[in-house]
């Protein structure tokens, strides 16, 4: 395996190549979508790299949780569909001061715990052995709490009909790649139920006998909708099949940005914001504090997914964070069964403005420009000791947006002959 960068040019040699070549203000970038090497709505990664190329996406990032599985086959479609690829990962954290004291981060269900990502990683992917074994660690903590959740599952299920059962080695087979996770598990048990009764009236029969008498809201059409159905209704909080998550499948914060930065990548903080009441969670309620708290852990990059958020309240936070230097960017996730567009826009399909698309367009040029320093084995944004060189902005905003340009005008010159 080998990173396309590190066969590009040195920055003089760029900079010759695309003199009196001009470049658009920004194009469309999507930093971070999941695959199905964790869970996605996409059921390949060709469908992804399709519906990129017919939204005109310039760069594309993958964010998968725990695993980097995915970057060889992501790192081989996006040249093939000439998209410039970002590397990306996601993980679960806790915070037990603030859970102590039931203070929600970015997870609006559950105090304390935090999704972090890291961007622009190295590809090929290496960490030192204590992250492995930490890696390793919290990926068998979560599949022991799937197997769990599937062995319960089963119980309740054999009340209804002993003939039916989940089994994780089908499900992996069948559904995942290295991870299976909950939407795995809803989508495996929502083709289950259809395919053992014929009718929907004993579809909905069963499903609402197993959500406790339960009515379900959604029917039997809308599978997405459905599959949330069933994960609210049965392995979530509060359902038949839930169960609890150990503490041991959660890093603390400080050793998932080590991993992060030993992997050569910049730590990221998503931000959940605004809910469809307009409410932000506790820890995210004061953009003033919660930059503060950013820096305290060294953070000075943020991800945000708009399509969740008021267009205003986006706008206004976005703002803030940018006139601190930080480095932001946008994703659509697809971490769920619904099929939606690759560009980014904010709640009720809004289009963004151009400000803001500006805003994540500079973000995607500062990690495209970290990935081209480190395939030439420099340093890029983040520094040995974690910290950040806030000061050189603006020139890995151009080198970033130089590299991007290059990429773009080879790939299409090179598919042209």
């Amino acid at each position: 395996m080998k990173n396309f960068l590190s066969e590009f040019p040195s920055f003089d040699l760029l900079n010759r190549e695309m003199k009196g070549i001009s470049f658009p203000e920004y194009r469309e970038a999507n930093g971070h979508i999941h695959t199905p090497y964790s869970f996605s709505a996409f059921t390949a990664l060709d469908t992804a790299f399709k519906m990129a190329v017919a939204e005109k996406i310039a760069v594309l990032g993958i964010n998968d949780f725990y695993v980097t599985d995915g970057y060889h086959a992501f790192h081989e479609g996006c040249l093939t569909n000439k998209i410039f690829p970002l590397f990306n990962i996601e993980f679960i954290g806790l915070l037990k001061e603030e859970q102590k004291k039931g203070i929600r981060i970015n997870d609006p269900e559950n105090p304390g715990r935090i999704y972090f990502s890291g961007k622009g990683l190295d590809y090929p992917f290496q960490v030192g052995w204590i992250q492995r074994r930490q890696l390793r660690t919290v990926k068998k903590e979560s599949q022991d709490q799937i197997k769990a959740i599937i062995t319960k599952l089963n119980r309740f299920i054999e009340h209804e009909n002993p003939a039916l059962k989940l089994s994780y080695a089908t499900i992996k087979k069948e559904y995942a790649h290295e991870l299976v996770r909950e939407r795995h598990i809803a989508k495996a048990f929502r083709e289950l139920v259809i395919t053992t009764y014929h009718s929907e009236e004993e579809q909905l029969h069963f499903l609402e006998n197993l959500y406790g008498g339960k009515k379900s809201k959604t029917g039997l059409s809308n599978y997405a909708a459905l599959e949330n159905e069933i994960r609210s209704n049965l392995l979530k909080s509060g359902g038949a099949a839930f169960v609890k998550e150990d503490e041991n499948s959660f890093l603390e914060l400080k050793k998932i940005i080590k991993i992060i930065i030993k992997a050569g990548g910049i730590p990221c903080y998503p931000v959940l914001l605004d809910d469809p009441s307009g409410r932000c969670t506790e820890f995210e309620s004061d953009p003033e504090k919660l930059y503060n708290s950013l820096k305290h852990f060294g953070i000075e990059c943020i991800e945000l997914i708009p399509g969740r958020n008021d267009s205003a309240i986006l706008k206004n936070f976005v703002e803030f964070f940018h006139k601190k230097g930080f480095i932001i960017t946008f994703g659509t996730e697809h971490n769920t069964p619904e099929m939606l567009p690759l560009t980014v826009t904010s709640r009720g399909s809004k289009p963004l403005d151009e400000s803001l698309k500006k805003i994540a367009w500079e973000g995607a040029c500062v990690i495209a420009a970290h990935q081209y320093l480190r395939a030439d084995g420099r340093q890029g944004y983040v520094l040995p000791d974690g910290t950040h060189s806030t000061e050189q902005m603006r020139e890995l905003i151009n080198l970033g947006q130089l590299v991007i340009e290059y990429f773009i005008n080879k790939y299409q010159n090179e598919a042209g002959n």
